[in-house]
Order: structure tokens, then sequence, then C-alpha cells
């Protein structure tokens, strides 16, 4: 039967519809439960102890995401199969760990025979099911339960909204312990060092900044005609302009205010360039992230920016136009 367009979008956007339900309905019903497991896995961590996640069948997907959200936060994880756990994988768990065991129903079996083993090898057990009376909720030491309406599979067989919910409860776990722990952009990026992401967290100031010969600098002393030459000489659209005797940033002249000073009569180009320069401009250090040169282009809508040092001297450019080349999104 051929797919009509029409029922297709209708279809679709009731199944986010359903899914953002459950998650509403979760977010919703969160209370002082949350909380302990939250200070559960801090004490966790702060122990140096590791998070063990488990689950099967699409729980188990959930969990593996889980794992791999925590660790890019710095919070030791691994995924055990809670299968292979009977037959010796059990060898990965210590004393002092907390387990994360998911199930939608609660009465998973290999889940549920889990939960007294791991706590004969000293660890803590939370429950993350979305059935509170379930065996599992009953036998783990703390719970978080989402709140599922309904399923949006048509069929109400095919996990659906459950898992929504349940990748969006452990996500919100993640994010308040990263919160609470103080984890720094410098801290993620160290977890992240491949890939696009990597490059957009690791990049510096100084990777990007055009230095060197591409980096025009005068005193705020010199002429209009003279800091256009430089600019010229240097292929750039502004210059770094600096205090003659601290080398400190006084302002910066642009392309945009260098058309400004000709309006002003024919010998503007013997004109000093601080009464056009642009004073106290954005700058930002060497060492802050690229992602940070970023939100500055975009909050002040400027087109270039100047690194300086910890002196406040002016090290490099940074031309908006290189920024997409970089993939710094």
């Amino acid at each position: 039967m051929a797919l009509a367009p029409k029922s297709a979008l209708a279809r679709a956007r009731a199944c986010l519809r359903i899914e953002s339900e459950a998650i509403t309905a979760t977010a919703k019903h969160l209370g002082p439960e949350f909380v302990a497991v939250a200070r559960a896995v801090e004490a966790t961590i702060a122990a140096g102890r590791k998070l063990i996640f488990s689950g099967v069948g699409k729980s188990a997907h959930i969990a593996n995401k889980l794992c791999g959200t925590f660790n890019s936060t710095g919070a030791s994880s691994c995924f055990l199969d809670a299968t292979q756990a009977l037959h010796g994988d059990l060898g990965l768990v210590d004393e002092g760990d907390l387990a994360v065991l998911l199930s939608n129903s609660g009465q998973t079996e290999e889940i549920v025979r889990l939960v007294p083993l791991l706590k004969r090898f000293g660890l803590r057990v939370v429950a993350l099911t979305g059935n509170p009376d379930s065996d599992l909720a009953r036998s783990a030491d703390h719970r978080l339960v989402y709140r599922v309406p309904r399923e949006a599979c048509p069929l109400r067989l095919a996990p659906t909204a459950s898992t929504t919910a349940a990748l969006a409860l452990g996500d919100a776990l993640a994010m308040v312990l990263l919160e609470s722990r103080g984890v720094t952009r410098d801290d993620f990026a160290r977890f992240h060092p491949a890939g696009n992401l990597g490059m957009q967290l690791l990049l510096h100031a100084r990777d990007i900044m055009r230095s060197g010969g591409r980096l025009p600098v005068a005193p705020d002393t010199v002429t209009i005609q003279d800091a256009i030459l430089r600019m010229t000489k240097a292929k750039s659209g502004s210059i770094a302009l600096v205090d003659r005797k601290s080398g400190k940033l006084t302002g910066i002249l642009t392309d945009g205010d260098f058309r400004r000073s000709a309006l002003t009569g024919p010998d503007f180009l013997r004109q000093p360039v601080a009464k056009f320069m642009t004073r106290h401009p954005k700058t930002i250090r060497e060492d802050a992230l690229g992602v940070d040169a970023l939100r500055l282009f975009e909050a002040h809508k400027i087109d270039d920016l100047i690194v300086v040092d910890a002196r406040g001297r002016p090290v490099g450019l940074i031309d908006g136009q290189d920024l997409p080349k970089l993939k710094i999104v």
C-alpha cells in the first residue's frame, strides 16, 4: 500500500506528541527520590568508584548511551551485559560501585536476578523503571521512575515513549551531576579529543588567530594613511592600535571606521588615527576557547576580534571570515 503523505505526517506528529507527553509527565513527578539518586551518584564519583549500567533489549541500548554520557562528563562508567554477568562478567564490578539497572516493566528476569548478585559484591542499586511496584523497584536501594501514559506504537508493543522517557531521565541525572561537580568546557574537551566536537572544544583563540605579518599593529599616534597602508600590507580589514610606551591595546580601526573618516574632508588621510578609532574594542585572551570567540562575534555583530595576552597587548587577530572554515559552530 502506497504511503500517503498526509497520513504519514499526521502519524509522525502523533508519535512525537505521545513521546513528549511521557517526558512531561516524568518531569512533573520528579521528587525526593531523584535527589537521593543524584546524591548517591555524586558520592560514588567522589569516592573514585564507577557507575555500572545494565539493561536487556532496548533498555540495553539506553543503558549504553547513558554510560557514554556519564563517561563524557568524567564520571567513570561501564556497561554490564546482564546475561554475561551471570557467566563471569561480574568481575568488572567493585565494592562501592553504583549500579543503574534499566527495565521498563521492572520484571525483566535477567535484571531482577542481577540485583542480589550485585548487592553481594557491595554495590548499591538504582532501578530506572516505568513500574514503581515491580520486583526491580522493590529490591533496589533507589528508584528513578519515569511516567509513560501510553506508548507511541499503534500496536502498543514496540518500546517508544518508554525508551524516550528513560533516556531523558538518565540525561537529566547526568546534567544535574555535571553542574553540581563544576565540570567546565575544558574538562569536557579532554574527553572529546576527536571529530568535529573535539575540534570545537579544543581549539583556542591562539590556534585560530592571524599573527605575525598578518596582524597589523601601530601606535595610536599614527595617521589614518599610515594605518591604512599597514592594513593593506597585512591584507586585513582592521588594525590594532596600541600605546607607544606600554604596547597595550587602546583601540581598533576597521574598514568601516576608515570610510567614516573619509567623510570628514579631503585631508582625512593626515588626521590622527586616534580621532576615528574605536576605543575599548571587544577582545579575547589568547588562551580562551574558540567557541568563546564565536559567541563574541554573534553577540556583538563584529567582523574582527583582537586577541590579547595577559598584559593586554595584541598578539593576534581573529577574522570572522575564518570561522566557517574551521567549522566552529
